[in-house]
Order: structure tokens, then sequence, then C-alpha cells
């Protein structure tokens, strides 16, 4: 990981439009997806990131073909040599597990090592492998290993304990070519279901139900490779919102499903934001201080976790006290003490962060712990006096395209220094 800093001027107000990228959370389980078919995948709009390029790395290890076209990413998975991926390639990133449902799908076994991705609390594999092992999966987890095989996939009613976006998906995959129908209660509701969804039914897959927390598949076959276009990335907009709100600015983000950010939407309305709604484009204009706010993250359609730290910098300038609540992972306040040393003013009391608005932030020396707390902090430092040091910003690659040249357009002042 490229461990670069920015170094960022504040206080400078941000207008103009930018085009929002398509979804990291959307590409990385349909590129997994692409390795259930023989046959050439096209997949458009798929951002370009770090987590993006390991995804791809992966695919290659297992012996499929995949060429970067442009805004294409085509895959071609005729002839799979390896049904096992290296450890190193899997401790890079926690989505390198989509693969698991994939693999057993079509070749009926798999051997991967546990996945490794950002450090913000705990991310088991029992739902996706209890899951697994309903629809007739043998499954032996020894020295950090998960080994994985069966000779008939059959559909089975799943209940899952927690609604896990990355067991839903996986056993989405799994299923499609199962025997018989497969049944997934408690299923995640994030528009990257859909998305997913969406995708394999073009290739001939039987799944309905997504955005709902049952999922009904009817497993086929065989599937076909398709074309397919990623959704937008709703957490990259949310992060847009929140800098033009931040800088007293006013953003125009295009290529956005705005009924994927209603959480955000509201939360920033209540704070006092003005935010212009159309079909495919949000309009966020900041106008004086906004007000403290109460939020507590929750599975989808609840607020995202992915936004909260972004959130905390907002409130952090807030008029009042607002109180965050982190329900989904345990480990997701590595950002306060550095948001602190702008001046911010927030206690952490278990798993909710209590923060008293404070005037302005100052900048300082401060470092990315993970992707989405790295966007907080460069929020932060876009509406800080002075210049801030954002050390680590390797993190912030994993997830946010084009960063740099997005908000120069928009007039901020940032350059990037290699380390």
């Amino acid at each position: 990981m490229a461990m670069d800093r920015y170094v960022i001027t504040g206080k400078q107000r941000l207008e103009g439009k930018i085009r929002n990228s398509g979804a990291k959370n959307s590409s990385l389980p349909l590129l997994a997806a692409s390795l259930l078919v023989a046959g050439k995948t096209t997949l458009l709009d798929i951002p370009r990131l770090a987590d993006i390029d390991h995804m791809i790395e992966v695919l290659e290890c297992l012996g499929a073909r995949v060429d970067t076209q442009n805004e294409a990413i085509l895959v071609n998975a005729s002839d799979l040599s390896s049904c096992e991926v290296d450890e190193g390639l899997m401790r890079q990133m926690r989505a390198s597990n989509l693969i698991l449902g994939p693999l057993i799908a079509r070749h009926g076994r798999v051997r991967i090592s546990k996945p490794g991705g950002c450090a913000i609390g705990s991310r088991p594999m029992d739902q996706h492998i209890k899951g697994l092992q309903e629809l007739g999966v043998k499954v032996k987890e020894k020295h950090g290993y998960i080994e994985a095989w069966v000779d008939q996939l059959q559909g089975s009613t799943i209940y899952l304990d927690v609604p896990s976006v990355g067991a839903t998906e996986n056993l989405m995959m799994t299923a499609v070519l199962a025997k018989g129908t497969t049944t997934i209660h408690n299923a995640a509701r994030e528009p990257e279901i859909i998305d997913l969804q969406n995708f394999l039914n073009k290739m001939g897959a039987k799944v309905r139900g997504a955005g709902m927390d049952v999922l009904r598949i009817e497993g086929v076959d065989t599937l076909y490779p398709v074309e397919h276009t990623v959704i937008p990335d709703r957490i990259e907009a949310g992060t847009h919102m929140v800098a033009a709100v931040m800088t007293q600015g006013d953003i125009e983000i295009s290529n956005v499903i705005p009924e994927h950010l209603e959480p955000v939407i509201a939360k920033l309305r209540q704070a006092g934001a003005v935010i212009i709604v159309g079909d495919d484009f949000i309009r966020v204009k900041g106008k004086g201080r906004i007000k403290g706010v109460d939020c507590k993250t929750m599975p989808h359609p609840g607020f995202p976790t992915d936004m909260q730290p972004q959130f905390m910098a907002l409130l952090a300038t807030a008029e009042g006290t607002s109180i965050m609540t982190e329900t989904i992972f345990e480990n997701r306040f590595q950002h306060v003490d550095e948001l602190r040393r702008m001046g911010a003013q927030i206690t952490v009391e278990g798993r909710a962060a209590i923060i008293r608005g404070v005037e302005r932030l100052e900048g300082a020396f401060v470092e990315a712990t993970d992707l989405r707390a790295g966007a907080a902090l460069f929020l932060a430092a876009l509406a800080a006096e002075e210049a801030t040091v954002l050390e680590k910003v390797g993190h912030i690659d994993r997830g946010y395209d084009n960063l740099e040249e997005k908000y120069r357009s928009l007039g901020a002042k940032l350059k990037r220094v290699s380390s």
C-alpha cells in the first residue's frame, strides 16, 4: 500500500460539479460472480481502486484472464486452473472471501486462508460457513485456512443470525447453481445485494427478493456471460455531500441513485443543509453553521456504518452536542483520537461517541487508520484552519477513485507527497 501523504490547505469553499464513481462494494461481488460462468463477462463503470486491483489479482491467481479497457473490465473465467488463493493476497482484503461461493458452485471445492482488510472490528466468517453447510458443503477450518468441498449443492432454508452483506452475497452466488430452491431469511438488504441479483438474473439465474429480508433462489444448471454496469457508489456520494456542508460549499454530484442515500439526505437536512434531489443527481449547499444531530448506524435501510466517521467530522463543528452510536462494528472509532488532534471535542463511552461541537477545527499532523477514517480526516482537513498533513493515504485509495482531481476541480487546495 502506498503510504503517501496529503498536504491540505483548509477553509476553501468547494463548488462545482463532479461525477460519482461506480460502487466499490458492488464491484467486488460482481467480479467474484464472474467466476460462475465460462466465457467473457464485461463489467462497466468499475472504479479504479486498490481493492479492485487486489480482486483482479485474486481472479488471475485462479486462472481467469482479466483485461481492462477504459471503463470496462473483461473477465474470462473459461478455464480456471486453481481453487486455492495465495495467503498474501487473501490478507490484503476482506472481500476476497467472496470467491468462496462461486468456486464451490462451479467446481465443488475451494481452499482459502481467512481474509484481512480494515481493522475496524471482528467480521467473522461463521455466517458464511453455516449457510454453506446448509447447502450440503463440507467445511474444515484449521491453521487459519478454510477448506470446503461438495458433490452436489442442495437447495435449503438458511437463517442468518445477523444480516451480513458478505454472507448474503456468498450464499446467493452458491445457491444459483444448487439443485432445488434456497430461501435466505434475515438477508442483508443493501443496494449492492440488488445489483448482484440483477447481474445473476441477467446471466440466467432465478433470484428474487433482493432489498427485502427474504431471498428466494431457484437453482439453474448453467449461467451465461453478460455485460453489466455497476451501480453508483453511495458512500462516495455521501462523502461528497458532507464535504459540501463542511466547506459551506455548493456541489452537484451526478451518477447517483438518490433512494440509496435517503438516510444520509435525511440527517444532513435535519442538521440544516440544503439538498436538491434530481433523478440521477444531488446538489448540496452548506449555509451557516449546522445544528448537532444524534445518529445511530444500522443495517440498510438505516444510517450506513461506512458514513459514520465522515459524519463525525461534520458534527465536530456543529452547534451543540451530538451523539453517534455505532451498532455494526465495535472498533470503529479509531478516527476519534485523530480528530481530537484537530481540536474536536469527542468522548467515547462504549459504542457511543459524544461530540461537543467546536467553532472550528485546526490543521494538524494526522494519520488515516482505515479507509473511512481516512475520508473523515480528509473532510476535516478541508474545513480546518491552516494546513493539515494527512499521513497513510493509501487507506483512502482503497475506496475513492480519482479523489485529488475531483476535489481540485471543486477548488480544494491539496497536494499528494510520495513518501
